[in-house]
């Protein structure tokens, strides 16, 4: 038949209801349990096909069924229940931690930028734990009222969706999103128009749409460049995420870096703080200085002073390999017609992010821009501090790796996303229902010992029940993709045991994670997993990206374990990790296995989310767990210390892993008395629940920001900004008069005494030096002692000690004094250095490379 016309139907909310549209369109719903229910109520299977996205499923639903729910009591008493706490937290704005903390902050929002957000399995907008990061960021700076924007990228096929062959390769499926399944609105301008903006590639404009994610109190801003007005090429921009060739990681930067600047402006947005979260979007702080430049008039180099100083940025990657850089002839061939209009040289340009390699090669390094570019940056560890310091320090010559400006913020996870809705009750019973907002308080976790131990065994034990369903009913879909039979179909029912001791092993498969190394003795394993009396599985997760061979062979292999006769059922690999399968494997494994290459992990949140769960985390001590481990809170793998025989390493590592399996970690599980429960179990399980919720969330990952790193770069943007940047324009002018004349700095030290051979502890040591200042002054200089304590040839620990000024002793040239005394026995190393000295400098290596020392 013909048709004179075709309509689609939606359904039509009922007025009693109608606010599901309204929390459907705001990402709060994915950490509020109880609005997840509500849509669950109406419709369990929907809700389930739809990948848990309201606003597919409001497209979907059978309108009777809406009706139906309207009119239910029971689901209209919940329903009012979660209007009125989203109103409450929408509207709370003066009672918040940040309005509390900061009640003289008055405008100048954060703006955070990064290429990917996870903030739900149904908007995938992420591929691993950046992006994870970068959303659990976006919600607790909602909780905590912190007045952030972010701008990202809106990827019209997502990462990918990855399928496992019947021969365990990786299969990249990337499909193309109706963005109207997904919870976002064009951005308007105050007139109703919808904004877009463009940026110069090549000699043409490219244009990009704005859209609008609302994540709680914070908006999320994502450019699309799939629009008519644009060429097909670059239409493909915001195609993929971390897709396409080299040109297309640059395209994509730049749209982000200067688009996404240029996008905040149009929003009408005025930002104090720019937060760089990896640098993929250092471009922003080219564009900032172009502003400044073409449009109040500053210098190249005061423009470099006023955009410093209100830059924040964080480091992830602690492999070089892992941080972008462009060839010289790239960066000529898109910023050609750049620098002109910041008035610098091309050589100016360049040494912005000019990285010399061994071999004599130049590149133009993401990461080395953004540290120039910032005057503040941050690693997301302790541990990773300390090797971003050595992996960045020549970008500070002169002085060592201790003493490089890269402070650090250990990472957290968002509590009321991760945490199971089944122990956050049991947390609200014991701990009280207010505990979240005092997470803070020490006293608050000792209440955890309060829970009886069967009743917290008997919920992990519910939870694994639900882990084992998700993973039968995951193989099956897999293996019916595959073709096998009915009876090979029913075999996946034996898969899992609730009973047993489940080990999980969940993330990127990157081949420094090393997720093959519990295979390391087969013949020992075999018989750990296979004890009748102790039986213990493995659980793998985890996405390879589609140009890494080696992690996708990782995954090959993992999966052949897992066919094998004496491996099968004990060795399962599931396909297409996401935040939906890792919310099922934190809170449903006994053991969360992590055993990277120490020191390769800059972080790592997932043994954060598995913790808080009651999942005892067995990690080597990389990342986040070197302050996690407490000896009380789960396993060690290998020692605290880097290897430089990788083969050595991972013969240590696995023989670690093998031992406290057979000797502790097994035993304990399976030593239950009458009760059918382990004490010692589940106190290692109230330890991991204490030790990590209480530090390792959000909250306190978000506080730290503000406090170490946003309030400070704040309050310095705004001195710089002032009364027509005149204080950056002062400190550039006195930057230059260093520059000029810091060649010519002569330094002539004397010593009270000789201070060769052996000295004892506690005697004094006293230095004076001459110090020759043309053209500087003493003001703007601070001399001071190094004193540095060796080990084996090595700087292991400095002091520093400020000289005083003692009298000029002829034109320009100074003398300056200090005694100090050596407090403690060993090998120390001793000299004198200049630095600059001004009280505008946000901490003492704030210049870069202006160190001076005796010749």
């Amino acid at each position: 038949m013909d048709f004179i016309s075709k309509i689609t139907v939606v359904p039509k909310i009922p007025e009693k209801i109608l606010g599901l549209k309204e929390l459907s369109e705001n990402m709060w719903w994915t950490w509020n349990y109880k609005t997840q229910a509500l849509f669950e109520t109406i419709d369990k299977e929907l809700w389930e096909s739809t990948q848990r996205n309201p606003v597919t499923f409001l497209k979907r639903v059978e309108q009777k069924k809406l009706n139906t729910a309207a009119e239910d009591s029971k689901f209209n008493e919940l329903y009012q229940e979660v209007m009125k706490e989203f109103s409450n937290y929408m509207n709370e704005n003066s009672n918040t931690w940040f309005s509390k903390t900061h009640r003289s902050f008055k405008d100048g929002e954060i703006a955070y930028f990064c290429m990917e957000y996870g903030l739900h399995e149904s908007f995938p907008m992420y591929s691993g734990g950046l992006g994870i990061l970068a959303g659990d960021h976006l919600k607790s700076a909602s909780d905590l009222g912190i007045p952030l924007i972010a701008i990202g990228l809106l990827y019209q096929k997502g990462y990918f969706i990855q399928r496992l062959n019947s021969e365990g390769w990786q299969e990249s499926i990337f499909l193309d999103y109706d963005f109207s399944d997904f919870p976002i609105i064009p951005a308007k301008e105050s007139n109703g128009d919808e904004i877009y903006v463009d940026i110069d590639l090549l000699g043409k404009k490219v244009f990009a749409k704005v859209w609008q994610v609302k994540v709680g109190r914070v908006n999320l801003y994502l450019l699309d460049t799939n629009l008519m007005q644009n060429d097909p090429e670059d239409r493909e921009i915001t195609s993929t995420l971390y897709g396409g060739d080299i040109e297309m990681r640059i395209k994509q930067e730049i749209l982000i870096g200067i688009g996404g600047v240029k996008a905040v402006r149009k929003l009408g947005y005025n930002p104090s703080v720019w937060h760089m979260n990896e640098g993929h979007a250092a471009f922003l702080g080219l564009e900032r200085i172009r502003e400044l430049v073409q449009e109040h008039g500053l210098t190249f180099q005061e423009a470099i002073e006023a955009v410093r100083a209100g830059n924040v940025f964080t480091t992830h990657t602690p492999v070089p390999a892992g941080n972008d850089v462009f060839s010289i002839s790239l960066i000529d061939k898109y910023f050609g017609d750049f620098w002109p209009k910041l008035g610098a040289s091309r050589q100016d340009f360049l040494n912005l992010g000019l990285e010399k390699r061994q071999n004599a090669e130049e590149l133009f390094s993401m990461t080395i821009l953004a540290l120039k570019l910032s005057g503040r940056s941050n690693a997301v560890s302790r541990l990773h501090g300390e090797v971003s310091r050595k992996l960045w320090n020549h970008v500070w010559p002169g002085i060592e790796w201790l003493e490089v400006p890269i402070n650090y913020v250990t990472n957290g996870v968002h509590i009321d996303t991760w945490l199971n809705p089944k122990l956050q009750e049991s947390l609200k019973e014991y701990l009280g229902a207010d505990w979240m907002s005092k997470i803070d308080d020490p006293e608050l976790w000792e209440k955890i010992d309060n829970i009886p131990d069967h009743e917290l065994w008997e919920t992990h034990q519910q939870l694994k029940k639900e882990l084992i369903e998700y993973i039968r009913k995951s193989i099956k879909a897999q293996r019916s993709r595959h073709g096998e039979t009915v009876e090979q179909l029913e075999e996946v029912n034996q898969i899992g045991d609730e009973k047993a001791l489940t080990i999980g092993f969940a993330r990127r498969f990157a081949t420094y994670k090393r997720a093959d190394l519990i295979f390391s003795d087969e013949e020992r394993l075999k018989k750990i997993l296979n004890d009748p009396d102790k039986p213990v599985q493995l659980i793998f997760a985890g996405k390879a990206h589609p140009a890494d061979k080696p992690g996708q062979e990782l995954i090959k292999k993992i999966y052949e374990y897992s066919r094998k006769p004496e491996f099968q059922n004990k060795v399962i690999i599931l396909e297409n990790y996401d935040m939906d399968m890792a919310r099922h494997l934190v809170s449903g494994v006994d053991i969360w296995l992590n055993n990277p290459r120490r020191p390769r992990e800059a972080s790592g949140t997932s043994g954060q989310k598995a913790g808080m769960n009651g999942a005892i985390n067995f990690s080597v001590l990389d990342g986040w767990w070197v302050e996690g481990y407490n000896g009380k809170n789960g396993w060690a793998i290998g020692d605290n210390r880097d290897y430089e025989d990788l083969k050595l390493q991972d013969k240590i590592d696995s023989v670690s892993i093998y031992n406290q399996l057979e000797k502790q970690i097994v035993p304990m599980y399976y030593e239950k008395g009458e009760t059918d429960v382990s004490k010692e179990w589940v106190s290692k399980m109230k330890e991991s629940i204490k030790s990590v919720t209480s530090f390792f969330n959000t909250a306190r990952m978000l506080k730290e920001y503000t406090q170490k790193l946003y309030m400070p770069a704040l309050e310095q943007h705004t001195r710089f900004s002032n009364d027509d940047f005149k204080l950056a324009k002062e400190f550039a002018g006195w930057v230059k008069l260093l520059k000029e004349n810091w060649d010519s700095i002569k330094i002539h030290v004397k010593l009270d005494q000789d201070l060769t051979g052996v000295k004892n502890a506690e005697e004094e040591i006293g230095v004076q030096a001459e110090i020759y200042l043309p053209g500087i002054g003493p003001d703007s200089i601070l001399p001071e002692v190094v004193f540095a304590r060796l080990k084996d040839g090595k700087i292991a620990n400095i002091r520093r000690y400020d000289m005083k000024l003692i009298k000029e002793v002829q034109k320009d040239t100074y003398l300056y004094s200090v005694k100090f005394k050596i407090e403690d026995r060993g090998e120390y190393g001793i000299n004198v250095r200049v630095t600059p000295n001004n009280p505008l400098m946000p901490h003492k290596n704030y210049l870069m490379g202006l160190v001076k020392y005796p010749q």
